[in-house]
């Protein structure tokens, strides 16, 4: 009945995982390997005209955009809710969603590419990258412009991380007065975070957080203990684990740092 094209490491499909991991659903999943391009195939985006995972199929009909899928999910399957039954504080969720949709979500990809993507590209000159990776995006053309085969420059990367920076510390007040992001209940906003901050964990910055926002800390310790994590971070979905990661170095190989 659900069907879900992912890739382990992605951090958009870990999502959703969660999402199905907390509400107790059974899918079959379909791997897409991104390095491959299985996902700019013609199969492929014909179900997903943006060219990314994860893809949702329920009962012949598709749902993209991780986000869309989880809210989706909790529409339809309301049996265990991730949002609250305040309409106030079920605004305040979903707002919650939207920037770590498109705030932290978006800042992430620049350390990850950096640290774990570039060697992929080592065997191609200037004009190769752009022909057969940048031009054949859909919606990430220009990201994969701005990166280029050497990676983001010190600018890009110090405006990624002071993103990261705020978003850590508009949790940490968020959870000053809140058990979860999502309120009194681990929800959509905790789902859409957890992997966002794993994925800083696993590439070596739990620093920004340890040192000074004991919130988010005890937040990330708690989310790990739920059964859902290990159901979602199963062997072999995190970077680490099958990529070397070369240090935060951009082009001009100066150190950027953490805090």
């Amino acid at each position: 009945m659900l069907k879900l094209y992912h890739a382990n490491h992605s951090t958009c499909s870990q999502k959703v995982r969660l999402c199905l991991a907390e509400k107790s659903l059974d899918w079959e999943g379909q791997l897409v390997n991104l390095a491959t391009n299985e996902h700019l195939t013609s199969e492929y985006l014909k179900l997903n005209p943006n060219g990314v995972v994860p893809t949702l199929i329920h009962d012949g009909e598709v749902i993209t955009d991780s986000g869309v899928i989880c809210e989706y999910l909790e529409e339809v399957f309301p049996e265990t809710p991730m949002l609250p039954t305040d309409p106030v504080e079920r605004a305040e969720v979903r707002a919650w969603v939207r920037y770590l949709d498109e705030v932290p979500t978006a800042a992430i990809r620049v350390p990850s590419f950096n640290m774990a993507f570039l060697p992929r590209y080592d065997n191609l000159d200037d004009l190769s990258f752009q022909k057969q990776q940048a031009d054949v995006r859909p919606i990430r053309k220009h990201f994969y412009e701005r990166m280029g085969r050497k990676g983001f420059d010190n600018v890009e990367v110090d405006a990624a991380l002071a993103q990261i920076r705020s978003t850590l510390e508009r949790m940490e007040k968020r959870l000053a007065n809140n058990t979860w992001l999502s309120g009194t209940i681990f929800g959509l906003a905790d789902i859409i975070a957890l992997p966002l901050i794993d994925r800083m964990d696993d590439l070596g910055f739990a620093q920004m957080w340890q040192d000074g926002q004991p919130k988010v800390t005890d937040w990330f310790k708690r989310a790990k203990a739920r059964g859902s994590f290990d159901t979602t971070f199963y062997p072999k979905s995190r970077l680490s684990e099958f990529l070397r990661l070369s240090p935060l170095q951009p082009q001009d190989k100066a150190q950027i740092p953490t805090r």
